[in-house]
């Protein structure tokens, strides 16, 4: 057997270089540590210390409160409700469509619900908030409160929601807000709307969103790492937007409206000593509340199709043919351009035609009117005797005249969208279709038809014009501003136009006079009306043809598809002497002025002017 002697010596120095190897390698690692601690702890440390306070202190918009609305008399008509969405923060959910099929388990979704939310998950930030479903009722509220743990980055939120508590009333006038779309967020200041959903769309609430909307807000807040806030740090609080007073007349905008009896028209009443628009109509309406969170494809789809359009704002958009409305205004010309005088008469067999033509311009009462001066042809209205005006006096002198009243172009109304309806003239002719203008086409506009087009607005405003002997205001909708947690109110001035100065102010009298006995003498248009009438009034009637007939036809109402029917107007003011309202009324296809369209102005004239009224 062979014996192994140990080297203890040996062994001995190897161990203790081994060591010595192992506290070099543990002193270096502890050196390096120690300089990465030092780097971190004090060369770094203000760096991570924001990165650090970001992780934890997020800032948050705060979206002001939406002014209020108010009719002249301080009726709400579009105010701000609290209402509970369920919203969702992309980035803190894991799997988002195991989440979505989780929370239709708790809370009814629609499809529309998914579709919108979708597609705000692909434009939207993946740290912003994205709103799934609005309006939560309580149980739906309560069910997600229970099972919140389950929902990472899912939250309900309390937020204000715009409601129009009279549903349809004046809904072309206050118009509605919706939620904002990336073409709006091109021109929005993205500061101020970066807690804002909602934006104007139309209206007031589009012509006035930099009033009612307000300055935004931010808190600083404290959140855990599922993003929960744990407490506010500080804040900055939102300046809210500022109520607005309307001129609308709200009862006499309900008149207005129940008078039409649900047919397709406009009325659009004014005080002439201002310019305030008491009530301003197009029918049929909407509920403008469905819009607000987002209305339903089949829905929308409904209301644009309908043949009725009740989108369209028929008083500032729809333009017609005045008709035999543009009558008085022709009169008035003749008179101050000396083409005739008040009692200078002709005689009408039912129909006119120019020299050297045998095509015949016909008058609407088939055997005429016989002797007719120019009180008789406004009271009666007759064609005839205006067509040989509008010859006398020209195009050139038509389109000079009726421009001062502002036809032809828009009011400058403070609502988006006005058209500006169409005053002929030569040069129109020549530019926009390339030829000459015809004299048949003078003797048509002189009894409103042809290419002369109007808006319900044009007409009351100009009407309006007529009642004041010339004196002009700036229509608006605009009656007042309040400022947040102030009692005063900031009533807006009238802005006045340039007066109509006539040669003769005599003449004034004259048309009113005649405009009067359109309503209350025994041969006027609008006589039906003098029966059950309370109130004194000047006006003037209308028909305008929405197609032509032949020269040996004759128009039968009851021949003819109701689409394609004659539109009925009306105009007129009150009192004749010192007028406080003016009004135009637009029937579509309605037939008559006089026995369609007259009776709605009587009756808001009436209601306005009444002991008691506004």
């Amino acid at each position: 057997m062979r014996l192994t002697i140990k080297d203890h010596i040996r062994e001995s120095r190897l161990f203790n270089e081994r060591a010595a190897i192992a506290l070099a390698i543990t002193l270096l690692l502890l050196m390096a540590v120690m300089a990465r601690l030092v780097y971190l702890q004090v060369f770094s440390h203000e760096h991570f210390s924001t990165l650090a306070n970001e992780n934890r202190i997020n800032l948050v918009a705060i979206p002001p409160t939406r002014g209020l609305i108010y009719d002249r008399n301080g009726v709400l008509l579009a105010q701000n409700l609290p209402s509970f969405s369920l919203e969702i923060i992309p980035e803190q959910v894991k799997d988002m469509e195991a989440t979505l099929a989780g929370l239709q388990e708790l809370i009814s979704l629609s499809d529309n619900d998914l579709a919108r939310f979708r597609k705000l998950l692909r434009k939207k930030r993946s740290f912003s908030s994205i709103p799934l479903k609005f309006h939560l009722d309580n149980e739906e509220v309560a069910r997600f409160a229970v099972n919140r743990h389950h929902f990472p980055g899912v939250d309900i939120e309390a937020r204000l929601i715009r409601d129009y508590p009279l549903g349809k009333l004046a809904v072309h006038a206050i118009g509605y807000v919706g939620r904002i779309n990336e073409e709006e967020m091109q021109t929005l200041d993205p500061a101020n709307y970066s807690a804002t959903r909602f934006i104007g769309k139309t209206g007031v609430e589009r012509f006035y969103e930099a009033i009612l909307h307000g300055r935004v807000g931010y808190k600083n807040v404290e959140t855990n790492a599922l993003g929960r806030i744990l407490r506010e740090v500080n804040r900055t609080p939102p300046t809210p937007g500022q109520d607005i007073y309307l001129t609308i007349d709200i009862k006499l905008q309900k008149i207005a409206e129940d008078a039409l009896q649900g047919r397709r028209g406009a009325v659009v009443a004014i005080s002439p000593q201002t310019g305030d628009i008491l009530s301003l109509v197009s029918m049929p309406g909407y509920d403008p509340n469905p819009y607000v969170i987002g209305i339903d494809p089949k829905t929308y789809a409904a209301l644009q199709n309908s043949p009725d359009k009740p989108l369209f704002n028929r008083a500032l958009q729809g333009q017609y043919p005045p008709g035999s409305i543009i009558k008085p205004f022709i009169g008035l010309a003749g008179l101050e351009y000396k083409q005739l005088g008040i009692h200078t008469s002709s005689f009408c067999p039912g129909w006119f035609s120019l020299e050297g033509d045998d095509h015949k311009y016909r008058d609407w009462k088939k055997t005429g009117h016989g002797r007719t001066d120019l009180d008789k042809a406004i009271v009666e209205s007759c064609d005839v005797y205006f067509y040989d005006l509008a010859l006398s006096l020209g195009i050139d002198r038509i389109h000079e005249f009726l421009n001062k009243f502002g036809f032809g172009h828009r009011t400058g109304i403070d609502i988006n969208g006005e058209a500006g309806g169409l005053l002929p003239s030569r040069q129109w002719k020549r530019s926009r279709r390339n030829e000459s203008w015809y004299t048949g086409e003078t003797l048509i506009t002189g009894i409103g038809q042809g290419y002369l087009l109007t808006t319900p607005l044009q007409l009351a405003t100009a009407t309006a014009t007529l009642a004041n002997r010339g004196t002009q205001f700036q229509p608006h909708i605009l009656y007042a501003t309040q400022s947040p947690g102030s009692d005063d109110l900031t009533v807006l001035t009238p802005a006045s136009l340039p007066t109509i100065q006539l040669e003769n102010p005599e003449h004034w009298e004259q048309i009113i006079t005649s405009m009067k006995r359109v309503v209350h003498s025994l041969h006027g248009t609008a006589h039906g009306i003098s029966r059950t009438l309370q109130s004194n009034i000047a006006g003037k009637t209308g028909t305008a043809q929405v197609f032509g007939i032949k020269q040996d036809e004759q128009y039968v109402k009851e021949d003819v598809a109701e689409h394609l029917r004659d539109h009925a107007l009306f105009v007129a003011f009150s009192p004749p002497d010192k007028p406080r309202i003016a009004v135009a009324v637009i029937v579509e296809n309605g037939g008559s002025g006089g026995s369609t369209a007259a009776p709605v102005a009587a009756r808001i004239i009436d209601a306005y002017l009444e002991p008691g009224g506004s």
